[in-house]
C-alpha cells in the first residue's frame, strides 16, 4: 500500500485518494513527490468533489525542534454532490483505521478550514 511507503520510507509527500463511483473502492488518485509542498496537495483537491488525503508534515515546534506528523484530511466541499458527501462520510472511519500512523485528522469543507497554519497548529498541539 502506498501509505506504508509514505509512512516508512517517505517516498511521497502526500497521497490523494478518491472513491470510485461504481465499485466504491478507495483508490490512489495522486502521489506527491518528496519535494512537493502542502500547497501542491491543496492544488490537487478538486473544488467540487470529495477526496481523502494524507500529508507528511515537517514542522518546527515552538521549542525549535524538528518534527514530522502524518495528517489525514477529509475534503468535502460544500459544492460537492450530496450523494458523494454521504459516501465519503460513511466510508471515512473504516478507511481511516487502515491508515495506521496518522497523528492528526482534519475535516474541511473549504480551503480556509485547511490552511497550512491550521494544519501546523493541529500538529503541534
Amino acid at each position: 500500500m502506498k501509505f506504508l511507503e509514505l509512512k516508512a520510507k517517505r517516498n511521497y509527500r502526500f497521497i490523494v485518494f478518491k472513491i470510485e463511483e461504481t465499485s466504491y473502492q478507495v483508490v490512489v488518485e495522486k502521489l506527491g513527490q518528496p519535494n512537493e509542498k502542502y500547497d501542491d496537495l491543496v492544488a490537487c483537491l478538486p473544488p467540487n468533489e470529495c477526496r481523502y488525503a494524507v500529508f507528511d508534515l515537517d514542522f518546527t515546534t515552538n521549542e525549535n525542534c524538528q518534527k514530522s506528523k502524518i495528517v489525514f484530511i477529509a475534503w468535502a466541499p460544500d459544492s460537492s454532490r450530496v450523494r458523494s458527501k454521504m459516501v465519503y462520510a460513511s466510508s471515512k472511519d473504516r478507511f481511516r483505521k487502515e491508515l495506521d500512523g496518522v497523528q492528526v485528522e482534519l475535516q474541511a469543507t473549504d480551503l480556509s478550514e485547511m490552511s497550512y497554519d491550521i494544519v501546523k497548529e493541529r500538529a503541534i498541539s
